[in-house]
């Protein structure tokens, strides 16, 4: 990693780190649209990913303007919250809980976008960069914008649909447990009317 010296350094150095996590975005989003049971949720995800190749074109026009290379600097952050969301979706078996999954992995990711947009733009607005600070604050209000989005569809019916999903997962393990029960009783009392029969077959028989 370069030396940081300045406010000019860091703001080259968040903008090569959101430069990658906006790249790792347009590989996870589709992945997460084809997931999705819900129709809305996959909307949302693919009106995301056109907003998010947005942001990279955006911020593109930003290093023109600080005129630096256009280069990435792995954004470990992205990564981490990439790869610990994709580990628990693996894990959810019902469609509802997923989708309520996906979308509280998807908001921990726009959290996380609009916490460095944020920052990005008021660096740049005190270094002078006003253009750069515009820029910034555009990719902001859209990651502001799917988040809501997200927000809406996850409190209108997808929570409650996973909410439900587990009760009746609950009551389908309940009555399974009570038919296994009942099966055990008649199959007790069968094994022991037949042993009955058996000793009354034995009793006639010595008779």
């Amino acid at each position: 990693m370069p030396s940081l010296e300045s406010l000019e350094d860091l703001l080259q150095e968040e903008l090569r780190d959101m430069y990658d996590a906006e790249k790792q975005l347009t590989k996870a989003l589709p992945k997460l649209s084809k997931k999705a049971s819900s129709p809305e949720l996959k909307d949302a995800f693919d009106e995301h990913l056109r907003q998010t190749e947005g942001h990279i074109e955006r911020l593109e026009q930003v290093f023109e303007q600080l005129e630096i290379p256009v280069r990435a600097k792995k954004c470990e952050g992205m990564k981490n919250l990439i790869a610990e969301g994709d580990e628990m979706i693996a894990e959810a078996e019902d469609d509802s809980t997923r989708d309520a999954l996906m979308i509280a992995a998807a908001q921990k990711v726009e959290h996380y976008e609009m916490a460095s947009y944020g920052t990005m733009r008021t660096w740049a607005t005190l270094l002078g960069k006003n253009d750069a600070a515009s820029l910034f604050q555009e990719n902001l209000d859209e990651e502001k914008e799917a988040d809501q989005k997200l927000t809406e569809i996850a409190e209108s019916f997808v929570n409650q649909q996973a909410a439900q999903g587990a009760g009746e997962q609950d009551q389908e393990e309940e009555e399974s447990g009570r038919r296994g029960a009942r099966n055990a009783r008649v199959q007790s009392r069968s094994r022991t009317s037949r042993a009955a029969a058996a000793d009354r077959a034995r009793s006639r028989s010595r008779r």
